[in-house]
């Protein structure tokens, strides 16, 4: 087996480290970040924290100096998910690949570009230490299943699910994954921009009360969407927060880490994804709303005078 690892920051190293301890399967990874390619083809791929292992990984820059892949999997932020896909596209001519990515709309752009497309989700987080060293900050599961409208066979999904739990990550294979994945959504697009409009991580968010009935608030109307759209949520958002807030105590969310890189974030795809699902589905989601507006406030900060 052949994987190709599109993006391979915190979340693709991840996966890339994990699925390289597999025998049969050869790991490839795409990434425009010279530094982390050039650490990772030196010296290999080191995971820390929750995992300690070290791999050996085939990175490159050049999507033309990869070759043919059975499966894909996509790590990138969602704003740049257009551009990765349209660069490795020849590389899964026959292939099927999988978005890990936060938020929704990812697998829409990827089926532009290739024949079969895996919906996924993923719980596992973690950070860049240095370029080639990526530390594991919290363990959990990932699902997989196909995507409707061009959809990998139940057997691909299963194939590649396999691979990763064969590599140490949990992962299942669903005949519906939309379920796992708007939980997911829901619990990032209610923790995740708070920690980064307060520079708090996720435990301490969670000990402020008032932080607190926000993010219930901002579950509330991304469970509600969930329900206009006829997806069955497979666990309680709400309750995997408080989870979080015992399991990933220190962990800073993706969109604070963001935020304190002055990156762009991926609120588009989160509050923006359940705003826009709510308003095509009659469904007022007013504190999403607010908080796009807030974070992009944020963004725009950055390009002042002074």
């Amino acid at each position: 087996m052949r994987v190709c690892i599109v993006g391979c920051g915190a979340i693709g190293s991840l996966f890339a480290a994990h699925l390289a301890q597999v025998d049969g399967v050869e790991v490839w990874a795409y990434d425009v970040v010279e530094a982390q390619v050039e650490a990772i083809n030196r010296s290999g791929l080191r995971l820390t924290g929750h995992a300690d292992l070290h791999a050996r990984v085939r990175a490159t820059t050049d999507p033309a100096s990869i070759p043919e892949c059975e499966f894909g999997i996509v790590a990138t932020k969602s704003m740049y998910t257009e551009a990765a896909i349209a660069a490795v596209a020849p590389v899964f001519a026959d292939g099927a690949v999988a978005s890990v990515q936060n938020g929704i709309g990812n697998e829409e752009v990827i089926a532009a570009h290739v024949p079969r497309v895996i919906r996924g989700t993923t719980f596992p987080a973690g950070h860049v230490v240095e370029p080639g060293v990526v530390n594991m900050d919290t363990g959990g599961d990932t699902w997989l299943g196909p995507f409707e409208p061009c959809p990998a066979s139940m057997q691909e999904v299963t194939r590649l699910a396999e691979a990763i739990t064969a590599g140490g990550m949990s992962c299942k294979a669903l005949a519906d994954a939309r379920g796992a994945q708007w939980t997911k959504l829901i619990f990032n697009a209610a923790t995740n921009p708070v920690g980064a409009l307060t520079g708090l991580t996720h435990g301490r968010v969670c000990e402020q009360p008032a932080l607190r009935a926000l993010v219930s608030q901002l579950v509330a109307e991304g469970v509600a969407v969930a329900d206009a759209l006829g997806i069955t949520l497979d666990s309680d958002p709400d309750a995997l927060v408080d989870h979080g807030a015992k399991v990933a105590y220190e962990h800073r969310a993706s969109m604070l880490q963001d935020v304190l890189a002055r990156r762009p974030t991926e609120v588009d795809a989160m509050n923006g994804g359940i705003a826009r699902f709510g308003a095509e589905h009659g469904v007022r989601t007013p504190m999403n709303l607010a908080i796009v507006g807030l974070i992009k406030g944020v963004e725009r900060s950055w390009q002042q005078p002074g």
